[in-house]
């Protein structure tokens, strides 16, 4: 019966009065018909605005941009009666809007017409996601150069935790994301970061190689399980003082958290990485962690390229207490 329902629409399709909050938002309205009656709120919607999915418009009513005869309204299985009015506000989600341009001073440590790279501070997040759907570098990059909306994830080929900094390379064509892509893929990129680690490690060096996957006991973390992906980082240590380690880090695989997870795993989760185990000292109150080297082949010209960036000020002064010369 209700497969076949149609939308009585209003006349017109308003838009909100400048004194609403929703202002130059498009408003849909429609009266319930005889074959409506009984019918579930969030299939009416859909009848309503069928060009947006359902799980999009059930977002909508969650925030309280549907009504009723005029009260808001905010369960999906709500039964409709005859006659009565619906209203239906489609304000842009936070997801919508977030590949928009946000201009943002980036510190660009090279720039061609093929590429460039960037030494990301602490506290930015690189692609938005859930809680951080505006202010990353994605919509810094977009707002840079006008190619990058055309490219996937604005030219972003590998990227960094919100509160790890250092080097990334972002490309700014699609043959130099494809080329970039399968370098990282073919382990052609020489990525390395400096770290302090929990406790006073005692081998010199290290080759971890053990499975990254997500962690069955929390959707936040990532853990080493038996079906996670092959993940190897290189660990060499460089000094050790007070209970903490000063260490090199080199990673052949790219999994999300992989130093992170690698070094936790071995009783060693990194200073102020309060995720995996760590605990605040020497001023950090964040994971301490550096992308200090970034290498890789120029995709237009072959030429080797290498760059370095010094350790942060609050990175660079914990660093001091366990190497004092450095």
């Amino acid at each position: 019966m209700y497969a076949n329902a149609k939308i009585l629409m209003s006349s017109t399709t308003d838009l909100l009065t400048a004194d609403d909050p929703e202002a130059d938002v498009e408003v849909r309205e429609a009266v319930v018909s005889r074959l409506q009656h009984a019918l579930r709120l969030d299939k009416a919607l859909v009848a309503l605005a069928p060009e947006f999915s359902r799980s999009w418009l059930q977002q909508l009513l969650a925030r309280g941009h549907v009504q009723l005869d005029g009260l808001v309204q905010d369960t999906a299985s709500r039964k409709l009666r005859i006659g009565q009015k619906i209203r239906l506000a489609l304000v842009p989600t936070a997801e919508s809007l977030a590949f928009r341009p946000e201009p943002m001073d980036l510190d660009i440590v090279f720039e061609d017409q093929h590429l460039l790279v960037v030494n990301k501070p602490a506290g930015l997040v690189v692609h938005p996601g859930a809680g951080h759907w505006s202010g990353t570098l994605l919509n810094g990059l977009l707002a840079h150069h006008a190619v990058a909306a055309t490219l996937p994830r604005a030219g972003i080929v590998h990227r960094l935790d919100k509160d790890t900094t250092g080097l990334m390379v972002v490309a700014k064509t699609l043959p130099t994301m494809t080329a970039l892509v399968r370098q990282i893929a073919a382990h052609d990129v020489r990525r390395v970061y400096l770290a302090l680690a929990q406790g006073e490690i005692a081998w010199p060096q290290a080759a971890i190689e053990a499975p990254i996957g997500r962690d069955p006991g929390s959707r936040l973390r990532m853990a080493v399980v038996a079906s996670g992906k092959p993940a190897r980082t290189d660990v060499e240590r460089l000094a050790a003082r007070g209970g903490v380690t000063a260490v090199r880090c080199r990673l052949h695989t790219g999994r999300t958290h992989q130093i992170r997870v690698h070094l936790s795993s071995r009783g060693h989760a990194l200073v102020g990485d309060l995720l995996y185990g760590g605990r605040p000292a020497l001023g950090m109150t964040r994971q301490a962690l550096h992308a200090t080297e970034l290498a890789f082949e120029h995709p237009g010209d072959g030429r080797m390229m290498v760059f370095n960036a010094a350790l942060p000020v609050d990175l660079a002064a914990a660093w001091r207490q366990v190497i004092p010369d450095r």
